[in-house]
């Protein structure tokens, strides 16, 4: 019987925090360029605001291919049955919605007409046709699920802090080795 890790391998880690850069990246961009007017300016971070959005999908999908290749240390038994299913439901969620914002963005930009061009060298599929009620619907959806996710990001660092300062239980030094 092998026993559970009790930190994260290093390609989780950097995958988390890689993931993490990313999306505190793209969430302030997307807030700060929705009322530019259109300019040059506006749609290169668009288009910057799409390359980091891409690439979050690309790499959660490669976080969750290694993250079933390799088990998670298992959380400490301090925390409650309650507090371990909010662990693990959060988990779930920052995952679908990792997957469900770029989606989101990405459909919108198909029905909205303007291609995606992940690093402006690699041309992806249009995923729907030109619609405008479907780009209404989808730029609705990102950014609600965005908002979602935000919220969710800022439970799971506060969780993550709460556990560091007050439970000093361990649980973040799991994702930041330094702390032990």
């Amino acid at each position: 019987m092998t026993t559970a890790p009790t930190q994260y391998t290093r390609t989780a880690i950097a995958l988390h925090w890689l993931i993490a850069l990313l999306i505190f990246i793209a969430f302030p961009v997307g807030l700060y360029m929705v009322d530019l007017p259109l300019s040059p300016q506006k749609l290169k971070i668009i288009s910057w605001h799409k390359w980091a959005g891409i690439t979050v999908l690309a790499l959660v999908l490669v976080r969750i291919l290694w993250r079933a290749t390799h088990r998670p240390p298992a959380l400490p038994d301090s925390m409650s049955g309650i507090e371990k299913l909010a662990a693990h439901g959060a988990h779930h969620l920052l995952y679908l919605l990792m997957i469900a914002v770029p989606m989101a963005g990405w459909l919108m930009s198909s029905a909205k007409g303007f291609p995606v061009v992940w690093f402006g060298v690699l041309p992806l599929p249009d995923l729907i046709g030109k619609s405008e009620s479907l780009a209404e619907f989808f730029e609705e959806a990102h950014e609600i699920l965005a908002w979602l996710m935000a919220l969710i990001v800022v439970a799971h660092a506060a969780a993550a802090v709460k556990h560091h300062f007050a439970a000093r239980d361990g649980v973040l030094a799991r994702m930041l080795p330094f702390l032990k």
